[in-house]
């Protein structure tokens, strides 16, 4: 089956009780009004980790979980992509994604993350022509500093020691 674009939504923290948290939300909301504007396929991320979730279900269900809840029918997911961290969440995409005929993955994120997730991305998921969405977080998020200065931090070790996985 052909599919000519497909969306890839990354996680992000959630409580222990499975409450996603407003990055996470963002991303998800993001991620329903493409699907509003143009029905096509989604890959949602995120496994467990300590720095993330803590709770008993994988991020990536939670994500297909509000997904649903926004009234998209449950036929247009992919299996899900159980990953700790960025890097794997496109090396367990890729993984999915090599079985299916898809032509382009609108991928997104916050736009925090944007740069060193294309850095990621280009590289792991080259085979495909991706477009990338990096969400806007208008709430007061008193952890966006500290994201911003992980993002750099992350991003300067894949530029001086390049990308392993």
């Amino acid at each position: 089956m052909y599919i000519p674009k497909l969306l890839i939504v990354l996680g992000s923290p959630n409580t222990p009780n499975g409450q996603l948290g407003q990055i996470a939300l963002d991303r998800v909301n993001y991620c329903f009004h493409l699907f509003e504007q143009e029905p096509k396929p989604i890959l949602c991320t995120g496994g467990f980790g300590n720095h993330f979730n803590l709770s008993p279900w994988p991020h990536a269900e939670l994500l297909k979980n509000k997904l649903l809840q926004l009234g998209v029918n449950d036929d247009y997911f992919l299996p899900l992509a159980l990953s700790a961290n960025t890097v794997e969440d496109a090396t367990k995409s890729l993984a999915i994604l090599q079985n299916y005929a898809v032509a382009t993955l609108q991928i997104i994120t916050s736009n925090y993350h944007l740069e060193r997730v294309k850095l990621i991305f280009d590289i792991i998921l080259s085979s495909w022509d991706r477009e990338y969405f990096g969400v806007e977080h208008v709430a007061d998020l008193p952890e966006l500093a500290s994201l911003m200065a992980h993002e750099q931090k992350a991003i300067a070790q894949i530029k001086n020691n390049g990308l392993y996985y």
